[in-house]
């Protein structure tokens, strides 16, 4: 009886390890699907000449950003969900003075939140185990970035030049987050 109680533990655990693997590749797969669609979407926005991108500043950048860094499953996990969040309450502001489409800005907006939809529980179990080492430095430093680009475009009033600037910048973000998505395995 106690030995065929063990087996159906064993076989439950060896399932739910099973389901959860599958689940983070699955959750891998439509992340990059996504990020590759919303990179698309981007790139099809109109940008306006060269001379504006003279303008940018600097942002500061994390550096975990810049260079090629380790990430655990987790880490990665909150900083995507993080960037997510700061990409998309970017691309809610004023922004039409840029010419852009607001169909393109509406499925861009769409993909972003099935994105976040997707990560938000991960991201609630995870702050509820405190089971995160890089994230919680990253994350700060993250906020002060996303902070200089909304003063930027608030300070040039939302014109053109400063939305292909912001543009340019959300571009690399999701090369970044394409990393960070390689980083949700087992």
């Amino acid at each position: 009886m106690t030995y065929q109680c063990l087996l159906q533990m064993v076989l439950l655990l060896c399932f739910s390890t099973t389901a959860l693997s599958r689940s983070y590749s699955l959750l891998r797969f439509q992340q990059s699907q996504s990020l590759k669609e919303c990179q698309k979407l981007l790139g099809q926005l109109p940008s306006t000449s060269q001379h504006c991108l003279e303008a940018r500043m600097d942002f500061q950048m994390p550096e975990e950003m810049k260079q090629e860094q380790q990430f655990q499953k987790e880490d990665a996990i909150l900083v995507m969900y993080e960037m997510l969040q700061h990409i998309f309450g970017i691309l809610t502001r004023d922004f039409s003075s840029t010419g852009w489409s607001e169909t393109i800005i509406e499925d861009l907006l769409e993909e972003l939140y099935g994105q976040m939809n997707r990560l938000q529980p991960i991201q609630k179990e995870i702050m509820q185990k405190q089971n995160f080492t890089t994230g919680d430095t990253i994350v700060p430093h993250l906020g002060k970035y996303y902070f200089n680009l909304m003063q930027y475009l608030e300070s040039k009033e939302y014109d053109r030049c400063a939305w292909t600037v912001v543009q340019v910048q959300i571009l690399m973000n999701f090369s970044f987050l394409m990393r960070l998505t390689g980083y949700v395995r087992d």
